[in-house]
């Protein structure tokens, strides 16, 4: 549907089925859509991010598109000391 190739596998019915469709127009709007309100929403939490304060508006854009949200429980470990330092948190609320 992003690429407008042809499908890369078959469905097949095994039962009575109802389903919804949406054609491609709507879907890469509502898609696009979805990824400008995430940018906007990153973008709009890393101006407010001290030690990030002298980026450019463009490089927060670009580091908000690399972003991945991770939820951590009550009491859960995201880092203990000794672990590889192979991740950057921004910590959005808790």
């Amino acid at each position: 549907m992003l690429y407008n190739g042809p499908r890369a596998a078959t469905i097949v019915a095994d039962t009575e089925s109802l389903l919804w469709s949406l054609d491609r127009e709507t879907f890469n709007h509502i898609v696009k859509d979805s990824s400008r309100k995430r940018r906007e929403t990153y973008e709009s939490f890393l101006e407010k991010v001290k030690v990030l304060e002298s980026m450019e508006s463009y490089e927060r854009s670009v580091l908000s598109d690399a972003f991945v949200e991770e939820n951590f429980k009550a009491g859960e470990y995201i880092i203990r000391a000794g672990d590889e330092g192979n991740k950057f948190y921004l910590i959005e609320e808790g």
